[in-house]
């Protein structure tokens, strides 16, 4: 697929400044080339940025109230992340940060980068307000993304990183650098908890986890996920994104995981994920087990895109996850 031509331009500047900083360090040919940057970033459209922290990728909306990011990456890129927004920010303070699930390589940093902002705290509240409360920046999550941040487990986040608000509705909204910013709740996706990002005005959606370009969906079945749950939620970006006439761009899309989207790219990865439900339902009204299901390579036309043999998210685990994610629900002991 083509990149966006946002995302291409962008990407020749980079190539053009790091060719420059090597004329200007006297690289030579046979020369060990400069190490790709842990974070890097690129402009998006209106008031947001996309930060992209190793593999994973935080939104930054910046503008004369401050920083409200979605995500914080991994801990150990913390610093590093840190350093980025206040090289894109100056001295402009971080309100805002916003959790799209609970999973550590997108809340690791939250305790860092939290203590490092500011909240404004005034009216009634003030004087109830726990001491240092202005002096770190709010957390705003899904109430099932905090129960796992609390619980005892690997998504565990340092009482310092939990969420100061949570809402328990399909959404969520608030007014901050001159655009309405809405928070969407698409439940039982890749997990429980999941949050979409969409800043209005400047339309652009950090979509978290439940749209990602560089696998397979990953579906958290331990962590409350499923298949249906995220169709639902890559039809809902669907529904919210609009393409410019004709070209490529208009509302582009954030992926957790991955290169900046736009509809047409959600769209063709909705269009896999549909075909592949399709042949792994047909295979379950088939009798097929489970083993039989991987043997039958049901996705080979797509792995050469999304799939991997090792990692964390390989070929086989996805089948297992939509195969078990789509079977009928057994009925539970002594049920009738």
């Amino acid at each position: 697929m083509k990149q966006p031509v946002a995302f291409a331009a962008a990407a020749t500047v980079a190539v053009s400044i790091i060719a420059a900083a090597g004329a200007q360090q006297g690289s030579q040919p046979g020369a060990t080339p400069a190490p790709t940057p842990a974070v890097r970033s690129l402009h998006v459209q209106g008031n947001v940025w996309m930060i992209n922290a190793g593999t994973v990728n935080v939104a930054a909306q910046i503008g004369d109230q401050g920083v409200l990011l979605v995500d914080t990456g991994p801990e150990g890129l913390a610093e590093a992340m840190l350093s980025e927004v206040r090289r894109l920010a100056g001295d402009k303070p971080i309100r805002y940060i916003v959790n799209t699930h609970a999973h550590r390589d997108h809340t690791g940093g939250n305790v860092k980068i939290a203590s490092a902002g500011k909240s404004i705290i005034s009216g009634n509240f003030a004087a109830q307000a726990a001491p240092g409360a202005a002096d770190a920046a709010k957390i705003l999550a899904h109430e099932q993304t905090q129960i796992r941040m609390l619980a005892e487990g690997p998504d565990r986040v340092p009482e310092a990183g939990w969420p100061t608000d949570t809402f328990f509705v399909a959404k969520d909204a608030f007014y901050f650098n001159g655009e309405p910013v809405e928070l969407l709740h698409q439940p039982d996706a890749h997990t429980s908890g999941d949050v979409i990002v969409h800043f209005r005005k400047s339309d652009v959606i950090a979509a978290g986890d439940v749209y990602i370009n560089t696998t397979f969906p990953v579906i958290n079945r331990e962590h409350g996920g499923s298949y249906t749950g995220i169709l639902a939620a890559l039809n809902r970006i669907i529904d919210i994104t609009v393409p410019r006439d004709k070209a490529e761009g208009g509302t582009y899309v954030i992926p957790g995981h991955g290169r900046l989207a736009d509809e047409a790219d959600v769209v063709d990865y909705r269009d896999m994920a549909t075909i592949v439900r399709d042949r792994v339902r047909d295979a379950i009204g088939r009798k097929l087990s489970l083993e039989q299901v991987r043997a039958a390579r049901l996705v080979r036309d797509y792995e050469g895109r999304f799939g991997a043999s090792h990692g964390t998210w390989t070929t086989d685990a996805f089948i297992e996850a939509a195969y078990r994610s789509l079977s009928p629900a057994r009925p539970a002991a002594g049920a009738r």
